[in-house]
């Protein structure tokens, strides 16, 4: 055909331009453009084969055979155990409380909650259901819809790793890996599974890591709508991954990693307009930092309009806030202005604060008198006494009540326990520079320090000063000897303190400190009226701001307690090289049991892919340095994104969790190891991608079957082993994979 061409067509011309061009002599017939000999049109009529219709229409029918599979794999017998599976009692317990439209709190952002709340609208449940765990699910409950909808988040993460390893140009062998390895990986499977948040947490840094990958792609296509959709398109997955779990932050760092470097590249670009510059630099606050907010801000608005009616975690909020809950008791029917002999519960109006709290526990150091802190739960020990200072021992409680207000010196006498809040000179027992706050003497017992004076700071329903209010009066408590002020700092206490807020007395006079400021929750006082004092509504952004450091503040308390063994918990070192599991229920033979353990090959190969990249970096920088110039820059930029990027998002997801003290679970590496998958594909594309093919197909089938094969063979952990778990120890191949050791959780169920 070719050669007919050039005989009718110039050459570079148009076959249009054929068209208009004159005859030759009429010696020699003309050919008409696009006439071909017969065998040439029978060759052109022959359908293409299976193989070619494959290969052309690939990229829709593997991630369509890649979906189906994961689908199939998440939600096969997902019903099956019919029994409250390790945290669905808590994540299930939320999704309760929005039901009911309870106010709860827990250290996690309320996204996957609301989530959880809708699964089970959607399957028509009220929320009366308590979650407790290992309880039986109740049959008017469709515990299997809503473990269905949170296996739809763990399911399309599949096909979405096989559009992220495609977008960062693995050939296709590679993403067929990555993509397998992604769907056989046994914990991602279980943890799909059940009501929890783990798989929208996996979700959004999947989805968050492909929108970057797709960005990046775009990027020789500035301020085209492509363009601005992935940059969009990345924005509303942090947001999203955010309002599910903190963890989100991390790969939102990763993108914050590459917007800088991608900012301080077109910085150097001298020939870009300085226009071109600021509107790079416009659009990306736009899509990645005010877009991801106003999502993770929705999210609370959200929150808080669902729960308006009072729960169990309202107390983490302040008293204006609870006030205007529906059914609480904070402010109602209770006295508008405070007097001698009121009985009061003053709230810490800092953020995350609680409420002012002692008992008849003492200090193991320092002064060994009685413990004050702050607590969030309400009880006795959390009302005081207004009583007059030690020089007013003529005053007659049984007169009419006298107002406190403004520089009135009083004391503060712990209902329970008939001590005096107290300060001295010794030191806080954390916070060193502060002074120890506690509850010391009697009514008739006690000195000068147990004098503290009052200071309004401002009053949300009036301007005078002369009086104190329930609610609405913020007020700091100086102590008239020391001339300190009474605070509550986020800083937990030991075990000893029950890990509830340590109270000082801060020698540092800074009245915007709002750990210094108080007002007063609830009060009674039978000589005085009834009022209404919660008529004045909490600012929205006071309450999101309190809301979120009281989440920072509660995750940072949840360390390991020396004096108790948690069966469950493992230590980061542990998770890479897959030294232990996590059992998720009991073990019982009636039970139908799982067990959170990855794919060995997934893990250890993914760990190994982490320090062979290591390796290849720094050889190829040794190289470089030496002068070799083996890399083009293709190559480069192949190292450079599909590489050292998954292996940043690797150190961000894992590195917190190496430093900070917290208590830790396998679960929580479950979003580095999918940066991990990646990096391992990149290696594997990086030495097979010029090597013959025999080689190529060789491994690649190796790596394939044996991911699959081994998915397979631990497949009962993930879809449920019933029976006697002494049949399944065929899959224990160490010690510490205590799937079918029931000694080891005897004396835990005891």
């Amino acid at each position: 055909m070719a050669t007919i061409d050039s005989a009718a067509v110039a050459t570079g011309a148009e076959p249009a331009s054929a068209l208009r061009r004159r005859n030759v002599a009429s010696s020699q017939q003309p050919v008409a453009v696009g006439a071909e000999p017969e065998d040439a049109r029978k060759t052109a009529r022959k359908a293409p084969s299976p193989l070619e219709i494959l290969d052309q229409w690939e990229w829709v029918i593997a991630p369509l055979i890649f979906t189906a599979l994961a689908f199939f794999t998440r939600f096969y017998k997902i019903g099956l155990s019919n029994i409250v599976t390790w945290d669905e009692a808590h994540f299930g317990k939320f999704g309760s409380h929005y039901l009911k439209r309870e106010f709860y709190f827990d250290v996690h952002p309320p996204a996957g909650k609301l989530l959880v709340g809708l699964s089970g609208y959607l399957a028509g449940y009220n929320g009366s259901f308590e979650f407790k765990s290992g309880e039986t699910y109740p049959e008017n409950l469709n515990y299997t819809f809503m473990r269905q909808f949170n296996a739809f988040w763990g399911a399309v993460c599949v096909p979405m790793a096989y559009w992220t390893a495609k977008e960062l140009n693995l050939k296709r062998p590679a993403v067929w890996l990555v993509t397998l390895m992604v769907l056989c990986e046994n914990s991602y499977t279980t943890i799909s599974r059940f009501i929890l948040l783990d798989s929208m947490l996996l979700f959004g840094t999947v989805a968050t890591t492909l929108c970057w990958a797709k960005f990046h792609g775009q990027r020789r296509r500035s301020f085209e709508k492509e363009w601005f959709f992935w940059l969009f398109m990345t924005g509303l997955s942090i947001g999203f991954v955010t309002s599910v779990k903190l963890v989100g932050l991390f790969v939102t760092a990763l993108v914050g990693l590459y917007t800088i470097e991608d900012l301080w590249n077109k910085f150097g670009d001298t020939k870009m307009p300085v226009t071109d510059l600021a509107a790079h630099v416009i659009a990306r606050v736009l899509g990645l930092i005010i877009l991801p907010l106003l999502v993770y801000v929705l999210s609370f608005a959200i929150h808080f309009a669902v729960l308006t009616n009072t729960g169990p975690g309202d107390a983490q909020m302040s008293s204006l806030f609870q006030a205007n809950l529906r059914g609480t008791e904070v402010g109602r029917n209770s006295p508008l202005e405070v007097a001698l002999g009121s009985r009061v519960t003053i709230k810490n109006m800092g953020y995350g604060g609680g409420l002012l709290h002692s008992h008849v526990q003492t200090y193991p150091e320092g002064s060994g008198q009685q413990q004050v802190t702050c607590y969030h739960h309400k009880d006795a020990n959390n009302d005081w006494f207004f009583y007059p200072n030690r020089r007013e021992a003529d005053y007659d409680a049984d007169a009419d009540p006298r107002f406190i207000g403004n520089n009135d010196v009083i004391r503060l006498l712990h209902a329970q326990t008939g001590r005096n809040l107290h300060s001295h000179e010794i030191a806080a027992p954390i916070t060193k520079a502060d002074k120890e706050v506690s509850s010391y003497g009697n009514l008739t017992i006690g000195d000068e320090k147990d004098h503290w004076k009052i200071e309004v700071v401002s009053d949300a329903a009036s301007r005078d000063r002369s009086k104190i209010r329930t609610l609405t009066t913020a007020f700091r408590l100086k102590h008239e000897v020391l001339g300190c002020y009474l605070r509550a700092g986020n800083v937990n206490l030991p075990q000893w303190g029950f890990k509830q807020i340590e109270v000082t007395c801060t020698k540092e006079n800074k009245p915007r400190d709002q750990y210094t400021h108080w007002n007063i929750e609830s009060h009674i006082n039978e000589k005085l009226p009834p009022g209404d004092p919660g008529q004045y509504k909490s600012p929205f952004w006071k309450d999101f701001i309190h809301l979120n450091v009281a989440m920072m503040t509660s995750n940072n308390a949840l360390v390991p307690d020396p004096d108790k063994q948690d069966d469950l918990a493992s230590q980061w070192w542990q998770w890479p090289i897959l030294h232990v599991g996590l059992r998720m229920c009991s073990w019982e033979d009636k039970i139908t049991k799982y067990f959170l353990l990855g794919n060995p090959l997934v893990y250890w190969g993914s760990t190994a892919g982490l320090v062979i990249f290591a390796s290849l970096v720094a050889w190829y920088t040794l190289r470089w340095q030496r002068g070799y110039r083996e890399l083009s820059q293709d190559d480069v930029d192949m190292i450079h994104y599909a590489g050292i990027y998954p292996v940043i998002g690797w150190f961000l997801h894992y590195l917190p969790f190496v430093i900070m003290a917290r208590v830790t679970y396998v679960h929580h590496y479950y979003p580095a190891l999918y940066f991990a998958i990646l990096t391992f594909g990149f290696l594997v594309d990086w030495f097979l991608r010029n090597r013959t093919k025999v080689v190529q197909y060789t491994i690649y089938t190796l790596l394939d079957v044996t991911v699959i094969g081994l998915y397979i063979f631990f497949i009962p952990i993930c879809w449920g082993m019933t029976g006697s778990n002494k049949q399944y120890a065929y899959m224990k191949w160490f010690d510490t994979w205590r799937m079918s050791d029931v000694s080891a959780w005897a004396k835990k169920e005891e």
